[in-house]
């Protein structure tokens, strides 16, 4: 443990003296209770950090300007859109994008500082993603290791303009980090229902927009077969009632959307007026 403790120790120092040509870029909107933590965790050892904020009500931005000046304000209109505005502040080739809720952790800065310490190969870069709910880390159930692609060629890389879950276009070959960003998705039960109702509600319009075809039955099916991959498949029965608890919300997304998209349409075929 203690020769573990003496390699960090002399790569954070390393770090401070001379920072890795890596920009750090953060989109916020009201996340004074996330963004020192998620600042802290790259601070001294990347050399750009950049805000993109969504016109924070809170306490967002003052925390902020201790980290950094670079910090611009757009309104979130549609996600892709905001994304690729946001990269394109970043003065650095490579771009390691974090949510306000993401922290890189102590082994991940220690291999970010050592990749940069030669020319790197690869375009794009997947890191795995220590999910949380609460307290709790969640491990199964396809929630880990559960890589994405957070650091990549800034040229080389965009988001395709869609209003929300954008698909990711990438140039070039990527490799799987091994170490972790750790991600605080859902501080409680409380915020796990707020999101998929937030969520679901973008989901529904864009059923709406693409003319997708879906009918209750296949809702109802697709719903089962979710939960049925999640908690057995998947094996999210290994973590408890939370694995349980997250394969069940898993299934009901579907059926959430589809409850929301058929009171839409409802709308919309009957002169404004639902059934």
């Amino acid at each position: 443990m203690g020769a573990t403790t003496d390699t960090r120790d002399t790569l954070t120092k390393g770090a401070q003296m001379e920072k890795i040509p890596l920009s750090v870029v953060v989109m916020t909107r009201n996340e004074e209770k996330n963004i020192a933590e998620c600042l802290e965790s790259v601070k001294g050892w990347a050399q750009e950090i950049v805000i993109v904020d969504d016109y924070s009500l809170d306490r967002t931005l003052d925390i902020a300007r201790k980290y950094t000046d670079k910090i611009f304000q757009r309104k979130w209109d549609m996600e892709g859109t905001a994304r690729n505005f946001a990269y394109s502040k970043a003065n650095n080739e490579y771009v390691l994008s974090l949510d306000a809720d993401e922290r890189v952790s102590h082994e991940l800065r220690d291999e970010l500082i050592a990749l940069f310490s030669v020319p790197l190969t690869f375009n794009g870069y997947n890191i795995p993603h220590r999910n949380h709910l609460g307290s709790y880390w969640i491990r199964f159930g396809g929630w880990y290791p559960n890589a994405k692609l957070k650091l990549f060629r800034r040229d080389k890389f965009r988001y395709e303009e869609a209003e929300y879950h954008p698909r990711a276009f990438m140039e070039g070959k990527t490799k799987t980090l091994t170490h972790d960003i750790i991600h605080y998705t859902y501080a409680d039960f409380h915020s796990v229902f707020a999101k998929v109702n937030h969520a679901t509600d973008f989901e529904a319009r864009k059923w709406l927009r693409d003319k997708r075809k879906m009918s209750l039955g296949i809702c109802f099916w697709k719903s089962i077969t979710r939960f049925f991959k999640f908690y057995f498949i998947k094996q999210g029965f290994r973590d408890g009632f939370i694995g349980f608890f997250l394969a069940l919300y898993s299934g009901t997304y579907q059926f959430y959307t589809y409850c929301k998209y058929w009171e839409a349409k409802t709308k919309s075929t009957k002169g404004g007026k639902a059934c």
